[in-house]
């Protein structure tokens, strides 16, 4: 669907991990012509380029540097997703001068006229978006998706071990101090633990479009 020139929509997608919100994202930003943001990526972008230059979260000129330069490019990067870059991205995300410094990158991405932008903190971060959505899903059911995916490039990855790891990165996301993983006011919630892909499509589809409607009439 290609939204007309009148039209501005602006979707947060937050969930934690393996709930959907990246599927999600890329669904509604290839149905109505988003510019789409995974915010992770701008994580792993930074602790790649730390452990690349050897660099510590300590060294502020070089965090400006790095995250004032940001560009598609550097986020297109299968470096980003090595297990050590992984383990470093979690530990940084906690901090608060990396989120600030990200933040700018973040809020300048969002004027943008047609935007979805996916997250663990999106829809409190702008809580005036259009359109808040959080993902819900059983641990043991993401378990099992990531477990599928991780097994593609690994095969000596376990259920147990991906299940682990997945309970500890929302626990870790729940409590940290910045930022914390949490329902935005406002959120409509969808429960992706017992739906298929395309019964998630036509759902977040039907919200998107409700809301078309009720800023735009039929004119959108």
């Amino acid at each position: 669907m290609k939204l007309k020139n009148n039209v501005r929509l602006f979707i947060t997608c937050d969930s934690g991990a393996g709930a959907g919100k990246t599927t999600a994202s890329k669904y509604l930003s290839k149905q109505y012509g988003l510019n789409l943001l995974t915010s992770g990526l701008l994580y792993r972008m930074v602790a790649y380029k730390l452990l690349a230059s050897k660099k510590t979260v300590n060294d502020t000129s070089f965090l400006k540097k790095i995250t004032k330069n940001i560009n598609s490019k550097l986020l297109n990067n299968a470096k980003l997703y090595s297990p050590k870059v992984t383990a470093y991205t979690s530990k940084i995300a906690k901090i608060k001068k990396v989120r600030l410094l990200l933040k700018n990158y973040q809020k300048k991405f969002a004027k943008k006229r047609l935007v979805v932008i996916e997250g663990r903190d999106i829809g409190v971060l702008f809580p005036k978006s259009d359109i808040k959505i959080y993902f819900k899903c059983s641990l043991k059911i993401a378990a099992k998706r990531r477990f599928k995916e991780f097994r593609k490039t690994d095969k000596n990855i376990t259920l147990k071990d991906v299940k682990r790891d997945l309970r500890s990165r929302n626990l870790t996301d729940t409590k940290r101090k910045n930022s914390p993983l949490r329902v935005p006011k406002g959120a409509v919630i969808v429960s992706t633990s017992s739906i298929s892909k395309k019964e998630m499509f036509r759902r977040i589809s039907r919200i998107v479009e409700k809301k078309l409607l009720l800023k735009y009439g039929r004119n959108y």
